[in-house]
């Protein structure tokens, strides 16, 4: 699989388990509306239950050639044989997860507002750095606030692909892409509308046509 850092980067939202859509069929609307990566995130505590839907996200998205990324738990990236994963502040060192998920992983880190812990991440062997909350979000209410300029200034002093990622709506989105952003992350922008197809269509009608041949 050759990983095109561009476009809609999707990220689940928390499904109960009575929703009445399951979580993969959601990631499956996401996937029809042209998200490009996948990141299944799931902060609960039911391991069979976050085995369980990454097994199903991890056959929908290698089906449809989209990588899927696990937030957060190299452990359960490594048993499901997922694409890579994704690093907090507070998680586990680029280094680390690159040693037990071996060279092809995706690994992805969360820089927040701060240009030096991308630069840092960027040594440490990561493939892509995340900054944000750009606007107000429901996700992380009290997370930090950069400004577009960051991403500008991140591009000068960065070889990897940035993904912005907060707040962002198909209204807002596109000063970030101008500012330098080749991914969008979105959570409640995709997952939380009714026709969550064109809601994705929505973000992935922002980014230059040429970006996805």
């Amino acid at each position: 699989m050759t990983t095109v850092f561009h476009g809609l980067y999707a990220i689940t939202a928390q499904t109960p388990a009575h929703h009445p859509t399951s979580l993969a069929d959601q990631v499956a609307a996401a996937i029809s509306g042209g998200a490009r990566m996948i990141q299944y995130r799931d902060k609960g505590t039911d391991a069979q239950q976050r085995r369980a839907q990454g097994e199903a996200l991890r056959e929908l998205c290698l089906a449809a050639a989209i990588p899927l990324i696990i937030n957060d738990d190299i452990a359960l990236a490594l048993a499901l044989g997922a694409d890579g994963v994704h690093l907090g502040r507070d998680d586990h060192d680029p280094r680390d997860a690159r040693e037990r998920l071996g060279e092809q992983a995706i690994i992805g880190v969360s820089c927040y507002d701060q240009l030096a812990l991308a630069e840092a991440a960027q040594a440490a062997g990561a493939d892509y750095a995340a900054f944000g909350s750009f606007f107000a979000s429901t996700v992380k209410p009290h997370a930090v606030r950069p400004t577009p300029e960051l991403l500008s200034m991140a591009r000068q002093h960065l070889d990897i692909p940035l993904v912005a990622i907060g707040g962002i709506t198909p209204q807002n989105g596109g000063a970030l892409i101008a500012a330098g952003a080749q991914m969008l992350a979105v959570v409640s922008g995709v997952f939380a509308q009714p026709d969550i197809a064109a809601a994705a269509r929505a973000y992935t009608n922002l980014f230059p046509e040429e970006t996805f041949r």
